[in-house]
């Protein structure tokens, strides 16, 4: 019996899917804004404050390894309803959620393995979401984009412990916009005037690959387009692609390149 917990975006759609098709037992602790599975019958919706709520659930079930799949957002902790296990927890989660939204994830993990359960990688039932390196385009990167490309994974590498960039805009060899907390899309966004660079999405240094890898869509493709990005880069088999067969479509058809490095 594996125990989901699932929060927003439709990664934790497809993650159930899979499992389905696998026919494992399972059971869902729906940590979605609108509670996005209250049509199925193996989804329990239980606040993020009942954390003895969510063991005695996991041990009823019998459950040895949770995964983690989809946004799970930070919650209102004034309106927090709370039982014992989480008036014992909750200051820990609420330091980290000053740190953001992985950041809670990360604590509850620490509780979990405390409470003697095993979080599994997200991407266990779906090893197809990560991609190995190779160029996935028929475009492929030219000088000026191979210099970027390494002048963004040389950043990367330099980065420390605290620092919580896992996106970057590399033009002509020159880093012009670098993702915040505010995710890859909100610093598009913020772009004032379309740039040929290339986006870079690699993970944070030590971040938790069982639960926040870097990843892309059909709508990072569009963006990408819209913004005039030449491609996209990301590192191998520490990603996930949703919709692969329809970004790399796009990708064909509007002359973006997709590297793994």
């Amino acid at each position: 019996m594996i125990g989901l917990f699932f929060g927003d975006t439709d990664f934790s759609e497809v993650v159930l899917k899979n499992i389905k098709k696998l026919k494992k037992k399972y059971f869902i602790i729906d940590f979605s804004r609108n509670f996005k599975f209250k049509k199925n019958k193996h989804a329990h919706r239980i606040s993020i404050g009942k954390f003895g709520k969510i063991l005695s659930l996991i041990k009823e079930k019998k459950s040895k390894k949770v995964l983690f799949a989809g946004k799970i957002l930070k919650p209102s902790f004034s309106t927090l309803s709370l039982d014992f296990k989480g008036i014992y927890y909750m200051p820990s989660v609420i330091k980290a959620a000053k740190k953001g939204d992985a950041a809670i994830i990360k604590v509850i993990i620490k509780i979990l393995n405390k409470e003697g359960i095993k979080v599994i990688s997200s991407i266990t039932f779906n090893p197809e979401l990560a991609l190995k390196a190779g160029n996935y385009s028929k475009l492929k990167p030219n000088k000026e984009d191979l210099v970027s490309i390494k002048k963004g994974i040389k950043y990367f590498n330099k980065l420390n412990d605290l620092d919580h960039v896992q996106a970057l805009i590399v033009n002509d060899g020159k880093i012009v916009a670098k993702e915040e907390i505010g995710g890859t899309r909100k610093m598009l966004i913020k772009l004032k005037k379309k740039t040929k660079g290339v986006l870079i999405k690699f993970p944070k240094k030590k971040q938790d690959l069982r639960i926040d890898l870097p990843t892309i869509g059909l709508q990072t493709l569009k963006d990408c387009k819209k913004y005039g990005l030449k491609g996209i880069v990301l590192k191998s088999k520490k990603n996930i692609i949703m919709d692969k067969v329809k970004c790399i479509q796009f990708a064909n058809k509007n002359k973006i390149f997709i590297k793994i490095v």
